[in-house]
């Protein structure tokens, strides 16, 4: 199977073309591709496919062969792939998801593909549209969350997927891989959560680390950046244009007042190649 390596913010990918590949063994043989030992090693692996109603298909699979709705350092790789291929002639593009239509757009500078934009869609704070337990029809803000010894304040965001977003004083020193993977699986989140630690650096930035839902400890995420911002927005901490600091890099994120949410950032390809799923 041919295979071509990109990262987003060093959030990375295995990205295979489904135009050319069999992709049906790949939900099988998932975890042991992302191995970073044994197979190639990745976050997860994104599917190039044939749509009937946008101009591509994109599917995720996560590192533990979860599937995944959405995935917003996947979606600017999906993006700078399809355009690099021709597999779409137009620098504007829209992508069936589980989590809907996305709409990237490839900014090109001087010739070179600098950075891709994607709106978003929108966002909703709603338990039900998250899903977070309790009332469906309830924002989920500054909610409680019971974890060992410790009680924290939350939000939670749906990006098409599912975040917590949690303020702490200071990101780097919290300790994400004791409390990440407990509140991902917590009873509060039917569906599991990605969890978002997040600094407050100004009103225009944002320092984050994140926990993803079926990948772990990443180097980033575009919608836990996304769900971010829009959790600082509506507690008031910081204005509709905020830029956020992830281990990997930066992501600038522009909220609108009707909901929507755009974020830019890099998409970088790595090195293609080939690998036996035969010896996996």
């Amino acid at each position: 199977m041919k295979f071509t390596k990109m990262h987003g913010l060093g959030n990375d990918f295995i990205v295979v073309n489904g135009f050319k590949e069999d992709v049906r063994i790949i939900f099988k043989k998932a975890e042991k591709i992302c191995d970073r030992h044994v197979g190639i090693g990745a976050d997860g692996i994104l599917l190039v496919l044939p749509s009937d109603k946008c101009d591509l298909k994109m599917r995720i699979i996560n590192s533990d062969g979860s599937e995944a709705d959405m995935c917003g350092n996947g979606i600017r790789c999906f993006a700078r792939y399809a355009f690099s291929r021709g597999l779409v002639n137009k620098t504007s593009i829209t992508v069936e998801t589980l989590a809907g239509v996305i709409k990237p757009e490839i900014i090109i500078k001087d010739d070179r593909i600098e950075s891709v934009r994607v709106d978003m869609g929108c966002y909703s704070l709603q338990k039900k549209d998250i899903p977070v337990a309790g009332n469906p029809n309830e924002e989920a803000v500054d909610l409680e969350i019971s974890v060992d010894d410790r009680v924290f304040k939350f939000t939670g965001v749906s990006m098409g997927n599912p975040h917590c977003v949690i303020f702490v004083d200071d990101v780097e020193s919290f300790p994400v891989e004791r409390f990440g993977p407990v509140i991902e699986r917590h009873p509060l989140f039917p569906k599991k959560t990605n969890v978002e630690f997040v600094e407050f650096k100004g009103q225009d930035r944002l320092k984050m680390r994140v926990w993803e839902r079926g990948a772990g400890l990443t180097m980033a995420c575009g919608t836990g950046a996304c769900a971010s911002a829009v959790a600082a927005y509506k507690k008031g901490i910081v204005g509709p244009k905020v830029t956020v600091s992830l281990p990997g890099g930066d992501l600038f994120i522009e909220i609108e007042k009707n909901g929507r949410v755009y974020m830019t950032g890099p998409a970088v390809e790595v090195f293609s190649g080939y690998i036996d799923l035969s010896a996996l």
